[in-house]
């Protein structure tokens, strides 16, 4: 009897609910997905131990990610690469030099972003050993549909959680949900999957007359959208009554850096970032700088409550754009908060500090909203 062929073991470092996408997408592949447990204290502590001082956060975690899921057993671990001024670029040779110091016998392989749906086309066929067309397009199919339904996802979550009743409610019913995601074979069942994901997440009961703040977040994409590095930030400000919008997602990165201008409707983050970052930042400084002195910009253009900017400690882009903010204050008028992130921040101080700009944007709010109704007043007379 003839054996059947050993499927190779591929793994992805976290970044917030991205690990069911790529799982998806890899078993469509017919490779299968070797998850990590979610980043924690021990992911960080192992990659902190085996990083050079001074690197960003995001980098120790994804190297902390890598050894948990080496250990475990896998045969690949896939990195995405930037040929960017960002350090990002340096970050798979570094990681591959770390893991050989180590003795792990892992292959790397990496999807380079700016290589489009080419790179990423080829990026697969790499992992599976031939030039199946069909089954490459299925598997980037997969991928693409289920990031912009977990992006949707994760915008119900935010305003459920901002007038949940019961504290929790809206995350546990959000985590039920992606049960159905998890559970879907092909990409046309990721729309009724979808539907009750959804479904699910609406069964909290909420106060629909809340006083409710909308405050949009922004900085490096990495501490934006991950639960662990910005310490669950979107759960802070959600029991404060705050919903929050993430300015930079993986679906708007996917629709300037992957999908072909063809397929693309409206705007994108990028296309704004150029238009709205002027006069302030005239050129992409790397990371994700442009995007965010821009995102300032759109948020007061979109009557947002405030803003606040998220950043890994010594990432260079980021410090160019806090060095910006100042300038952007003067000719606009919205609160702005910035936070910088590394393995030492604690707890108490970031949630005190969470607490003070969120009752400064309330007392703002009223006041706007008191000064609004005089002028009626006197409109009347």
């Amino acid at each position: 009897m003839k054996k059947e062929k050993k499927k190779i073991k591929v793994s992805f470092p976290h970044m917030g609910t991205i690990s069911i996408a790529w799982a998806l997408a890899l078993k469509k592949m017919g490779v299968e997905p070797l998850i990590p447990p979610y980043t924690n204290k021990k992911t960080l502590s192992l990659g902190t131990k085996h990083s050079p001082e001074a690197i960003c956060l995001p980098y120790k975690l994804i190297l902390g990610n890598f050894i948990e899921a080496i250990e475990a057993g896998t045969d690949y671990v896939a990195m995405i690469t930037s040929p960017g001024i960002c350090r990002l670029g340096e970050y798979g040779t570094n990681i591959q030099t770390a893991l050989k110091d180590m003795g792990y016998e892992a292959k790397y392989i990496e999807l380079s972003l700016y290589d489009g749906i080419k790179g990423l086309y080829n990026f697969i066929r790499k992992l599976i050993g031939k030039n199946d067309v069909i089954l490459i397009a299925k598997s980037i199919n997969i991928l693409i549909r289920t990031i912009f339904v977990l992006d949707d996802l994760e915008t119900t979550l935010s305003y459920y959680r901002a007038r949940e009743l019961n504290p929790g409610d809206a995350e546990r019913n959000f985590k039920k949900g992606l049960k159905y995601i998890v559970d879907v074979k092909h990409s046309r069942e990721l729309k009724e999957a979808k539907r009750k994901a959804i479904a699910e997440i609406a069964k909290t009961k909420i106060d629909k007359d809340r006083e409710v703040l909308n405050v949009d977040i922004t900085g490096e994409i990495f501490v934006v959208l991950d639960y662990f590095s910005n310490q669950n930030i979107e759960r802070e400000l959600g029991k404060m009554g705050v919903q929050t919008r993430r300015s930079l997602t993986v679906g708007s990165f996917l629709k300037d850096a992957i999908i072909p201008k063809i397929f693309r409707n409206g705007e994108t983050h990028l296309q704004r970032a150029f238009r709205m970052a002027k006069p302030y930042l005239m050129r992409d400084i790397g990371g994700d700088a442009l995007e965010c002195v821009s995102d300032v910009a759109y948020a007061q253009e979109k009557g947002k409550d405030g803003i606040i900017h998220i950043s890994p400690f010594t990432c260079m882009p980021e410090i160019m754009s806090q060095n910006i903010f100042p300038s952007v204050r003067e000719d606009l008028d919205i609160p702005l908060l910035t936070l910088i992130m590394d393995e030492q921040t604690g707890k108490v101080g970031y949630i005190t500090r969470l607490e003070a700009f969120v009752d400064l944007m309330r007392r703002r709010k009223r006041k706007l909203e008191h000064q609004k109704a005089s002028e009626k007043e006197v409109e009347k007379v």
